[in-house]
């Protein structure tokens, strides 16, 4: 029995949380330099928090055979709350980003590629409660949640999220805070590119009507 996912409510909002809601570079560097020491293998952290979004796998095929990549995943993981939640703070904009949509009646989902425990770790140290969390989707796989929960408008920072927007038929909001600037967003088909998040609800104001 199939199931019908729900219409899409332009109210329902889905956000990506890294270098979109929240900023996890340091953190996550404090976590890899800290893995790096327990395996014994050199890791540039500076570098793999320049390149974040992805999963978490792609990042470590840079750095170990593909035969460890799950093992060493893994690892890092179990090292990954010590380390990586009490450094990450809000992006600018980002509480009041949630906030705004709650202000209209509207709903929150984070949609992320990294893991829902994690996720909801982030979130619960920093008091942010979205309405739902979706974690281990990328680019086009994030449209699964977004259709599930009928999202409107997804905001993401990466060319990834831009295509995951699109495959859901939701409305592209970029944000410049990641990887990828303004320029490349623009080319993806990003309907709408902000500097960062305090730009979200004068834009949301806008949209809205």
């Amino acid at each position: 029995m199939t199931t019908t996912p729900p219409p899409t409510d332009r109210l329902t909002v889905g956000f990506d949380l890294d270098l979109t809601l929240l900023d996890t570079r340091p953190g996550i560097k404090a976590a890899f330099v800290a893995f790096s020491a327990e395996v014994g293998v050199p890791i540039d952290a500076d570098l793999v928090v320049s390149r974040l979004g992805p999963p978490l796998e792609q990042e470590m095929a840079h750095w170990f055979p593909a035969e460890h990549v799950t093992e060493m995943t893994a690892r890092y993981r179990a090292l990954y709350p010590s380390y990586a939640i009490e450094p990450t703070v809000p992006m600018p904009g980002a509480l009041d980003a949630i906030e705004a949509v709650r202000e209209a009646g509207g709903r929150t989902i984070v949609v992320t590629a990294k893991n829902g425990a994690h996720a909801g770790l982030h979130l619960d140290h920093l008091g942010m409660k979205p309405d739902a969390v979706a974690g281990g989707l990328w680019a086009e796989g994030k449209a699964e949640a977004l259709r599930a929960h009928g999202a409107g408008v997804y905001v993401g920072d990466h060319v990834g999220d831009v295509r995951g927007a699109a495959t859901a038929g939701a409305f592209s909001v970029a944000v410049a805070t990641g990887p990828c600037p303004a320029e490349e967003l623009r080319a993806a088909g990003a309907d709408v590119v902000l500097a960062d998040l305090t730009d979200f609800r004068a834009w949301w104001e806008g949209y809205r009507g």
